[in-house]
């Protein structure tokens, strides 16, 4: 799945924040550490030597994550707050199989840390501090979710448009001498096609597949799937025109869906890198002011 990738300003300091699967956001250790040190690395891992943090970091990590290491996590806990005791974020994701923390390295690089996580680790560097993230924290959170739904349901209602239109070529090219009972049996049919060439199934195979789920196939599409939709079925309303067989047009339409679902990922990873320049500029103008 693409990655989004935005940033969040707290007191003048911006903080890089991604997520890859829309539900679980990343925030920057790095870039909150440096509200406290140039040396942001330092400051992460002195955070990472105290016992009530590390505490912290397991019971989230047992909380969340299956494939967490229980006995690598004891040896750190017992260890942490000896003088001897060190511990950098690279360590700790090593040795324990942890998630909540990742380490990327490269031009934008850092430690991140899952919110739940870089909360906690904002508070230790400045109550103060965290509040302002949390405030723009959620002004993102309020903004993302306002344009994912206008952006769907926009999406969803040029799909339904587009399906008037594929559904009117099939009553006039294919259906002539199908009944009324017929033409509907017919437009279903059409219709999984172009299901079975964007999502691999047909509308049944997915209810049978989510009983408990509220609508169709469709319902559940990501913006790129609808908006991929609405032109295969422009496209297949073209096709039908010219006599193609259903057969010819599902090979057609499935290379339509692969070429133009790459395209748009391609086009959201552009988009990602021009936010990452974006970013660092930021990150400079706020080092330099300090």
């Amino acid at each position: 799945m693409a990655k989004k990738k935005d940033t969040i300003e707290a007191n003048g300091f911006a903080i890089q924040i991604y997520t890859e699967d829309f539900q679980n956001d990343y925030i920057s250790l790095t870039d909150i550490a440096r509200y406290k040190s140039d040396e942001p690395f330092i400051v992460i891992n002195n955070w990472l030597r105290s016992k009530d943090n590390i505490q912290f970091l397991g019971l989230w990590e047992s909380m969340n994550n299956p494939d967490f290491k229980p006995i690598e996590f004891d040896r750190f806990k017992n260890e942490a707050g000896s003088n001897a005791f060190t511990l950098s974020p690279q360590k700790w994701i090593e040795k324990t199989n942890a998630i909540g923390i990742v380490s990327k390295s490269g031009r934008y690089g850092g430690t991140f840390a899952h919110s739940d996580i870089a909360l906690e680790f904002a508070s230790w560097i400045s109550p103060e501090f965290k509040l302002y993230i949390i405030q723009d924290y959620k002004r993102l959170k309020s903004n993302e979710n306002s344009n994912l739904s206008f952006n769907w349901n926009l999406n969803r209602e040029i799909s339904k448009i587009n399906y008037k239109i594929h559904t009117d070529a099939i009553k006039k090219y294919l259906l002539a001498d199908l009944t009324k009972e017929q033409l509907s049996y017919k437009y279903a049919n059409e219709a999984d096609m172009l299901n079975v060439a964007l999502f691999n199934k047909q509308a049944k195979q997915w209810r049978e597949e989510n009983p408990n789920s509220k609508g169709n196939i469709r319902d559940y599409a990501s913006l790129n799937e609808l908006l991929v939709l609405a032109n295969m079925e422009s496209y297949n309303a073209v096709l039908i025109s010219k006599g193609m067989q259903q057969q010819e047009r599902m090979i057609e339409l499935r290379k339509l869906a692969r070429t133009q679902l790459t395209s748009l990922e391609r086009l959201n990873n552009t988009a990602f890198n021009s936010l990452e320049d974006k970013t660092k500029k930021q990150s400079e103008a706020t080092t330099r002011w300090k």
